[in-house]
């Protein structure tokens, strides 16, 4: 009875061994896969955070598989766009985490076994305690002149040590390709200025877009943080460019490079030369007061004058002189150029904010300062190129 009674166990325990052979050595290899670990996710800055760093790219790593998806977006349902490492081991964003913004990171990840699975991810971070703007020029939508350039004016000062990272995150795209280059300028109204200019005029009809990957990059102590991105695009309309010759005391306007009037006016006397180059058209006026305290004159004169088109900001404009009775004769005016009142309409009809005006001729030694305006005809592209910050 104990002999049979003992071999029936050993029957037995030998059946439930083969019996896990199968099962480890089944077509479905269930048992063999169990034992691996799942792919972990990593997120930085780190899920639940209530106040996270800022100056950082986000971040995500996997352990133990490979990452097959990511995809962030912000609290304003703005997508984060970023790229995926060759191996699947690791997806990082293009930018930087912006202040005082919830994100919410989506991930897909394969483990070694062929597992698949999702998990979601959301942090906030800090706000910043400054935070730099900018306005541009040309605005989203407009067209303008073959001379315009893209002017990018901040708010507050950009540190040097600064600015080729955000001269890097803003990308200009052109249809069709057009070369240019950025330069730091410091605008007449002394703030910091980023412009981009071809290297010769537009061709007309140009698409220009530009996108700026600013929201999360430090300007700097004095700056602060820029707190979002920026995307605009405009036109390069008709190619209308004006020539004035000071000795001449006139102005010939040209469309597509074929002169197509010629108007009749007096520049800057000898006391207040016009000063020379090639100016841009910053902005119009249908009338306008001439206040002679703007440009230095104390209280010599105030008058009313229409059609005004500004070149620089310090003063240099296109605009009717109706006082002047030796207009087309005699040069005489403080650095303008006068027309009559009809012929002023036609300059300002004819030439856009972006075009140029050439001034020859003069006796002017000045040299105009690029920020003095939109004045970046000025400087030959070889000088240009030296005002960028990426070297």
């Amino acid at each position: 009875m104990h002999v049979r009674s003992a071999r029936r166990t050993v029957l037995l325990s030998a059946t439930l061994v083969g019996a896990a052979l199968l099962t480890a050595c089944g077509a479905d290899g269930g048992s063999q896969t169990s034992d691996k670990p799942a792919a972990k996710v990593t997120v930085t800055p780190a899920a639940g955070s209530k106040s996270a760093a800022l100056g950082s790219p986000i971040s995500v790593k996997v352990d133990g598989g490979s990452l097959t998806a990511v995809e962030a977006k912000d609290d304003k349902g703005g997508k984060v766009d970023g790229k995926l490492s060759g191996d699947g081991s690791s997806w990082t964003s293009e930018g930087k985490v912006k202040p005082g913004t919830t994100y919410t990171v989506h991930t897909k990840t394969k483990s070694g076994d062929g597992k698949e699975a999702a998990a979601d991810s959301s942090f906030t971070t800090a706000q910043a305690e400054k935070v730099n703007k900018l306005t541009n020029t040309p605005s989203n939508g407009q067209t303008v002149g073959t001379g315009m350039p893209i002017s990018i004016l901040f708010d507050n000062p950009v540190a040097k040590d600064r600015r080729a990272e955000v001269q890097k995150a803003l990308k200009v795209t052109t249809q069709p390709q057009v070369e240019g280059a950025w330069g730091w300028v410091r605008d007449w109204g002394g703030k910091d200025r980023l412009d981009w200019r071809p290297k010769t005029y537009w061709p007309a009809g140009t698409k220009v877009s530009v996108k700026g990957g600013l929201g999360g990059i430090d300007s700097g102590e004095k700056g602060g943080w820029f707190a979002r991105d920026y995307d605009f695009g405009f036109t390069i309309g008709a190619d209308h460019k004006a020539v004035i010759d000071v000795t001449a005391h006139s102005m010939t306007l040209y469309e597509n490079g074929k002169a197509v009037d010629t108007i009749r006016g007096s520049a800057g006397s000898p006391q207040d030369p016009t000063r020379g180059g090639v100016h841009t058209v910053r902005s119009k006026n249908a009338a306008e007061t001439m206040d002679s305290s703007t440009i230095g004159h104390g209280n010599e004169w105030m008058l009313d004058s229409k059609w005004v088109t500004h070149l620089t900001a310090s003063g240099t404009f296109l605009h009717s002189a109706p006082w002047n009775k030796s207009v087309g004769v005699v040069n005489n005016s403080h650095g303008c150029f006068g027309m009559t009142t009809s012929d002023a309409k036609r300059a300002y009809d004819f030439l856009t904010i972006g075009s140029t005006v050439e001034v020859k001729n003069t006796t002017s030694t000045k040299k105009t300062d690029v920020g003095n305006g939109l004045e970046v005809w000025q400087e030959s592209w070889e000088q240009w190129q030296q005002r960028s910050a990426v070297k």
